[in-house]
């Protein structure tokens, strides 16, 4: 009588799939080995078992009568193999994770993206906090943190995700009964728009001086116009028809492709800054953590509207 080893539990787990398919081609694409490493395993499956399981037909296969009966045995075993399987597989992958992210960034950025995380890991509850750079990281009173910096996080563990870049934005309407809005210049005409979070510590202006000195403008005066302190607050004054805004590349979703805000100048600039993920060191062992980590990444990677 044949012993039941390891080898012949890898052959049993082939033959499952392929009596359930009566198709090596099937079987291979859902095992992800070639159809020829199928047909080699149930050959040698027969072999140490001393009897054929499967009638080779042009184009097709059936079940011998000795197949049969061990496929009603191992089919059923390993389908409840494969759900307990599952079930452990989602009970790692429950329970709270803390994520803290810049109040723009979570707003205009992560929130319209988190249906596909919900359906990519939907037993993971996610606690999101809204906390400004200004906060210290260094308590590690979260999982994993969005901040828009220099990258230099002391204690913790970083992985960049994209640099950032700013140009001036402003909604169709604002043009009306305007001069034309070609050049730098011409924003004399128009009020701007301020985000006092941008250079934290600078002036309130410090954003469009950047951006007009970094592509050589005129000396324009740039003290007037609306002050706000959150970056979507600006860019809602900018779609409301209030004024210029300084936009951030990342924090634009559909606003320009559906014709509420244009961008005037071609010129953009990089800001030196770029978004990074910390997180304390080891977090990433923890399965739920380096699975919202990865899905942070690939979401980074999907085409940009």
């Amino acid at each position: 009588m044949p012993r039941l080893n390891g080898a012949m539990h890898g052959g049993l787990h082939v033959f499952a799939t392929a009596a359930r398919c009566l198709s090596f081609t099937q079987a291979a694409g859902e095992l992800h080995i070639t159809t020829g490493a199928v047909s080699q395993q149930i050959k040698q499956l027969e072999a140490r078992l001393g009897f054929r399981l499967f009638h080779r037909h042009h184009r097709r296969l059936s079940l011998t009568p000795e197949g049969q009966r061990l496929a009603s045995v191992v089919i059923d075993a390993y389908g409840q193999v494969d759900q307990e399987i599952e079930r452990l597989s989602r009970s790692l992958m429950s329970g709270e994770i803390r994520l803290r992210a810049l109040p723009s960034f979570l707003a205009r950025w992560l929130l319209p993206r988190l249906p596909r995380l919900r359906a990519r890991l939907p037993e993971l509850d996610l606690r999101l906090q809204a906390e400004d750079s200004s906060q210290s990281l260094a308590n590690g009173d979260f999982d994993l943190a969005i901040d828009l910096g220099e990258g230099v996080y002391p204690g913790m563990r970083t992985t960049p995700l994209m640099a950032e870049e700013i140009f001036p934005v402003c909604a169709p309407s604002l043009l009306r009964g305007r001069p034309i809005l070609r050049q730098p210049a011409d924003l004399a005409w128009y009020p701007l728009l301020h985000d006092v979070t941008a250079w934290r510590g600078s002036s309130d202006h410090a954003e469009w001086e950047a951006y007009l000195e970094a592509i050589g403008a005129p000396a324009i005066n740039v003290q007037r116009g609306y002050t706000f302190n959150r970056h979507d607050l600006t860019i809602a004054a900018a779609i409301a028809g209030m004024g210029v805004a300084i936009a951030r590349r990342t924090l634009l979703s559909d606003e320009i492709s559906s014709g509420q805000l244009i961008a005037p100048f071609r010129e953009r600039i990089a800001t030196g800054k770029q978004y990074v993920l910390v997180h304390p060191p080891g977090a990433l062992d923890d399965p739920r953590i380096s699975a919202v980590h990865d899905w942070l990444l690939d979401e980074l990677k999907r085409p940009q509207q």
